[in-house]
């Protein structure tokens, strides 16, 4: 249970990398542009006639700093579906569509019950807020994580979901979103009442966590690096970034929340003299550590590698010392003192918390986007001036720390003869990752365990299409497996129909398998199979056809015990359904039945019964008549690439309907335009074994009159 826990909180840390990834260059912008448009700035530094108002270079600035500033407003919903999409074992975009509507849904049904209950003006002061332009509760990023963990979970519990026949159109990927919208209605209201709650308590800790001092500042600093090693610094660390319980302030006349909101939002505000320490505290301790720190560590074990692989040595740690400098990005350095000398980490985690707490101490304001490399000091401290910032004392701090790290380090890895770059001859000279920590704490077992079982459907599946190694593409629209193939000659049509395909039709290199509405849990399946079936290639035998031709024959019909009569949904010309101009409608792969042209844009039902399903592109809907048959009318051949164009739906899901009752229209000057054909199959897709369809009319038809029987037979 503690491993599960543990392996779902690395998860989360690792989501959160998607949206913070956004933030450098966010900053990158909203720096520049807050900083260069700054009157203040540009006055000291005598650039008012070069970048002041008016100017070319301010316009573009005012740009720049606008495209910053909206990353940061809409952080929220960045986050949900980021962590939506970090969290999602597949189908990563229905995931991050999912946590949109999540997100959207959530905050109105927030918003309509702050309505109900008398306003805005009946909530406590800095209780609401307007997110994404709807008012709601200031719920910050929490509101994000919220909606991003709670859609993957249902995504991964839901994206392979197959529903009864009848409604297996919005099986699979379709229902999550389905799903989503509707249990985060229901979130929505519940945070109404809870979230003041869980809002006041987070208040209550950050009162806390800032009342804890320069000891709670050192204690953060410790933690944050200790973490590292198991990948959840992340989960500690963006909270006091992003939420309350890094503090609240009101800047520019409106409430932020969080150290790293709080600090940006005085980036963007002109009037501010110093940037607030009680935010920044959460942040500035990685200049002194990075800058200075590590590349101190670096030297120290360059200095203390064996003469003859000091050259292999120099180049490796300097890579590491520079990207640890400018960037902040550190892994190199820490997860080689990890590696080979744990004490070594152990005694940085503590000098990382001294850090924070002296930058504290020292009343340092310098914020970051990411992490605390040279760069982000020049935007958010040289730039802003020491006055704001108190930068300089970054560099005092920084030149002890370098020094300290130097001589310790050394000290340390001679006298405890520590196996660090370049100190073992046994060993390539290398720097460690966090990959190789993880592999050292596995051992030998990673490699032993089992591979997970294979699905058999989806194996089949690629075997039929010529194997992983002739699979070019995978993609579905709302009924056929649509893929394209290196080798057509290389797929083996009978073993495909042997997993439950109605049929499989050809159009050069791409190859469409008819699975019917559930086609996209069998679309799911095999992405995931393909991504660790063997990359072989593989020929069909030559008399699988033949076996499988000798195999079938017409069964025996009885005495017709029952016949259900289907009427023309349209006005044109019927004919047999093997005249229709597609290969899967004329060979009765998607279903029996027969085919009309129509000759006015009027579709109606042909029977009474209920809609099961109209398609996204409009121009198929699913039928079931009163007594029970299954019917798919598809208008014209090829019309899903429309994309709804050229069809006007006046049905939904679920509607019940008369027989003649209008259902769709369709625009036929630009069908025929734009469509193959006009032919539309009128299909009963789910006969059985003892069902058959028997034509009633061909030529000129009405809508309303008999077009074909279905007739039941005995046994």
């Amino acid at each position: 249970m503690k491993d599960k826990i543990f392996g779902v909180l690395q998860r989360v840390g690792r989501s959160f990398m998607l949206p913070i990834a956004i933030l450098p260059v966010a900053g990158l912008l909203l720096g520049v542009g807050g900083s260069f448009t700054n009157e203040t700035m540009l006055t000291t530094y005598g650039l008012m006639g070069i970048m002041g108002p008016g100017t070319v270079l301010n316009a573009i600035l005012q740009v720049m700093s606008a495209a910053g500033d909206i990353v940061f407003a809409n952080l929220p919903i960045i986050f949900a579906m980021g962590v939506a999409i970090g969290m999602a074992k597949k189908e990563k975009e229905v995931a991050a569509l999912s946590a949109a509507i999540a997100f959207f849904i959530m905050h109105a049904s927030i918003g309509a019950m702050i309505t109900n209950h008398g306003g805005t003006e009946a909530m406590l002061s800095g209780a609401t807020a307007s997110v994404v332009g709807i008012t709601s509760l200031q719920m910050g990023v929490f509101g994000g994580i919220i909606v991003g963990l709670g859609v993957s979970a249902l995504h991964n519990k839901f994206y392979k979901i197959e529903l009864p026949q009848v409604l297996s159109f919005f099986g699979g990927t379709r229902f999550v979103p389905i799903v989503c919208g509707l249990a985060y209605t229901v979130v929505g209201i519940l945070m109404f009442f809870v979230w003041p709650v869980i809002q006041q308590g987070i208040y209550a800790i950050g009162g806390v966590v800032l009342e804890s001092g320069y000891a709670g500042t050192w204690v953060y600093g410790l933690m944050e690096r200790a973490l590292i090693p198991f990948g959840l610094h992340h989960v500690f660390y963006l909270p006091f970034w992003q939420t309350a319980l890094g503090g609240t302030m009101e800047v520019g006349g409106r409430l932020v929340e969080g150290a790293q909101n709080i600090f940006f939002a005085q980036l963007a505000d002109p009037t501010v003299d110093h940037f607030a320490v009680s935010a920044t505290r959460f942040m500035t301790g990685k200049f002194p550590l990075m800058i200075f720190g590590l590349p101190g560590a670096a030297l120290a074990m360059y200095k203390v590698a064996k003469p003859e692989k000091k050259e292999a040595v120099a180049g490796l740690l300097l890579s590491a010392a520079l990207t640890s400098m400018l960037t902040g990005i550190t892994e190199p350095l820490e997860f080689t003192f990890l590696f080979v000398a744990p004490l070594l980490y152990a005694i940085h985690c503590v000098f990382a918390g001294l850090a924070y707490m002296l930058m504290h101490i020292f009343n340092v304001g310098v914020g970051m986007t990411f992490s605390g490399g040279l760069i982000d000091m020049f935007l958010f401290g040289i730039l802003q001036g020491n006055a704001k910032t108190s930068w300089v004392w970054i560099v005092v701090v920084g030149i002890g720390y370098f020094v300290v790290y130097y001589f310790l380090f050394s000290f340390l890895i001679a006298k405890m003869d520590l196996k660090t770059p370049g100190r073992d001859d046994s060993e390539e000279v290398k720097l460690y990752r966090r990959s190789d920590v993880d592999a050292r704490k596995k051992g030998a077992a990673g490699a032993d365990n089992a591979q997970s079982e294979e699905d058999a459907l989806s194996a089949a599946i690629c075997r039929g299409l010529g194997g992983k190694k002739n699979i070019s593409d995978v993609d579905c629209c709302a009924t056929r497996l649509r893929c394209t193939v290196y080798k057509s000659e290389l797929v083996d049509d009978t073993l495909l129909k042997s997993t439950g395909a109605s049929g499989v039709v050809h159009k050069g290199n791409g190859v469409q398998v008819i699975y019917g509405p559930r086609v996209t849990v069998v679309k799911s399946n095999l992405e995931d199979y393909l991504e660790t079936a063997p990359d072989e290639e593989y020929v069909p035998s030559g008399n699988a056809g033949a076996e499988s031709a000798a195999l079938t024959e017409e069964k025996p019909a009885g005495k017709v015990v029952k016949s259900d009569t289907i009427y023309s949904p349209v006005n044109g010309t019927a004919a047999d359904l093997s005249e229709t101009p597609d290969e899967a409608f004329a060979g009765r792969m998607m279903g029996d039945g027969a085919m009309v042209i129509p000759e006015d844009g009027e579709v109606r039902a042909p029977e009474d019964g209920e809609v099961s399903f109209v398609f996204e592109t409009k121009h198929a809907i699913g039928f079931e008549t009163a007594s029970g048959i299954a019917m798919l009318l598809h208008m014209g051949i090829d019309t899903v690439n429309l994309n709804g164009q050229g069809f006007e739906v006046f049905v939904n899901n679920g509607d019940k309907v008369k027989k003649g009752d209008l259902l769709m229209k369709m625009d036929l000057d630009f069908l025929k335009k734009n469509a193959p054909s006009l032919a539309s199959p009128v299909l009963c897709t789910e006969l059985s074994d003892n069902q058959k369809i028997r034509l009633l009319k061909t030529g000129a038809i009405k809508a309303g009159d008999a077009l074909y029987a279905v007739d039941t037979y005995e046994g």
